[in-house]
């Protein structure tokens, strides 16, 4: 006997809506999401935005209009409203937004189904007038991230037309300080009488690698100043995985420099770089720049501390995975642009590589060989 459809609301493992399964006006078994998300609370809305949709089938059969398909009706802002609806940034400020300022005037108003890859790279020859690549794949990362949202979490049948249109960027150049550098920086952080929380903020981001939101949105909760480490929260890191962060001398002694310095003032601020009054300090870019022109330091981002310190680790001979779980990177593929930074490791490398015994092409590491030859010199 056949399993009989499953009707109403219900939920599913692979998202986190509630989903609504009809039949339409044309006959059809339909399951999509609501959008709503699945918790107890909002059942209720999902049942009423499910019973307006068999509602609205009922009025077609009996008015024996046809329903168009979904992705004869589904319009870019739709898309995009559902996207900016129901995947919530991590960060403060969402940088979705200077995006959407850019494609709503070329794709606003069209419908999914008349919006095809030809037309994405007409919109990406008009932008490459006046931007670089990596701001346009922004910009259209941003498109096929809506689509990729309403196909796979709301079940819309729409199509992707950003699908293989990312253009290749030009490999960016890694600024770091070297160490007279930093030293200048953080002398003259020390004289923003206006900013007293800014060279611990730059000893912290220099010797931490942490990105300037985990920095400053960083509590005192996480901090163990005995066992010397920070523990990031999935709620405050890019790639949303929790992270230890290992502190180094200078920045744990920064630490309980911020520590004396809140106890003086604000006493029950959660913050570690707080104001006066116990407030977060979100902004640093006055008091940063003033600091840099002191030094004499151009052309430095607030960012360009984390490649400081990734460039210090791999100079020093810190292979690339441990640099990796260091920054917090998804992938090694991204540390890869400090690798030039130390050549003599390859150097050591190809040094050691000796033929193997065999016609292979492959080759041994001279410690292997050594180790190898000791063992049979053993047996015999």
């Amino acid at each position: 006997m056949p399993r009989k459809a499953k009707e109403g609301i219900y939920t599913r493992k692979d998202s986190p809506f509630w989903w609504a399964s009809f039949v339409d006006g044309r006959g059809e078994r339909v399951r999509k999401s609501t959008g709503v998300r699945k918790d107890p609370v909002n059942q209720q809305e999902a049942e009423a935005l499910l019973a307006k949709w068999k509602m609205e089938a009922h009025q077609q059969r009996m008015w024996g209009k046809k329903e168009p398909a979904p992705e004869e009706t589904i319009t870019f802002d739709e898309v995009v409203l559902a996207y900016m609806k129901g995947h919530q940034t991590r960060g403060r400020e969402d940088r979705r937004v200077y995006s959407l300022k850019r494609l709503y005037p070329f794709f606003s108003g069209r419908k999914m189904a008349e919006i095809t890859d030809m037309d994405v790279k007409e919109y990406i020859r008009q932008r490459s007038i006046d931007v670089k690549p990596a701001t346009i794949n922004r910009e259209v990362g941003v498109f096929s991230a809506a689509c990729n949202h309403c196909r796979l979490e709301l079940g819309w049948k729409i199509g992707n037309p950003c699908e293989g249109r990312k253009l290749k960027e030009p490999e960016g150049v890694v600024r770091w300080l070297g160490q007279d550098e930093a030293e200048r920086l953080i002398e003259a952080a020390e004289e923003r009488e206006k900013a007293p929380w800014l060279a611990d903020y730059v000893r912290v981001c220099l010797y931490t690698g942490m990105r300037k939101s985990e920095v400053t949105g960083l509590t005192w909760d996480r901090v163990n100043l005995e066992r010397r480490i920070l523990i990031l929260e999935t709620g405050t890191t890019k790639s949303g995985k929790r992270r230890s962060v290992p502190l180094h001398e200078v920045a744990a002694a920064a630490l309980e420099s911020r520590l004396r310095w809140r106890n003086r003032h604000c006493p029950s601020s959660p913050w570690v770089f707080c104001n006066g009054k116990g407030g977060q300090v979100r902004d640093m870019k006055k008091s940063f720049a003033s600091a840099l022109k002191s030094a004499g330091i151009e052309n430095f981002r607030q960012h360009d501390q984390r490649h400081t310190l990734a460039s210090w680790m791999v100079m020093s001979g810190t292979d690339l995975m441990r640099v990796r779980d260091m920054l917090g990177h998804a992938s090694v593929e991204q540390t890869q642009r400090y690798a030039h930074l130390h050549p003599d490791m390859l150097i050591e490398a190809v040094n050691s590589l000796t033929p193997a015994r065999n016609s292979h092409a492959n080759f041994v590491t001279q410690k292997a060989a050594e180790a190898e030859k000791g063992k049979n010199e053993l047996i015999h």
